[in-house]
């Protein structure tokens, strides 16, 4: 029997080959997650706290060319999976990145998009 190499971002968890196959509830937290993540403005800001470490909502909204309050709820929704850790400091709140495999996945995406050809006709 060979052993199964850990996964990167999850130590202690095998790597993907070496997890029994995924079932119904899993994939349905999975789809949740990815549907938490399928947002361009929320990819933007996920990619800026990347980037930066950590931000308030108003550096936030000026990176990302948006009001404050839209900001401010697509963060609330990134807090509420747990992808995104606020702390107030003062009249501020500061947000931060704190899944590293959500880094690991952007990166991951980002490389398939730079790699993958599209289809005749463009994307669908």
């Amino acid at each position: 029997m060979t052993a199964v190499a850990e996964s990167a971002c999850a130590p202690g968890r095998p790597e993907l080959a070496g997890r029994a196959l995924i079932d119904s509830a899993q994939a349905s937290r999975l789809e949740r997650m990815f549907k938490v993540l399928a947002n361009d403005t929320r990819l933007r800001l996920l990619h800026a706290l990347v980037r930066a470490e950590q931000l308030c909502v108003s550096d936030l909204a000026a990176d990302v060319e948006l009001r404050p309050q839209a900001v401010s709820n697509q963060l609330q929704r990134l807090v509420d999976r747990g992808i995104v850790a606020a702390r107030r400091d003062g009249n501020r709140i500061w947000y931060r990145v704190t899944d590293p495999c959500v880094v690991q996945l952007l990166d991951l995406a980002w490389c398939l998009t730079g790699t993958t050809v599209p289809a005749p006709g463009g994307d669908r």
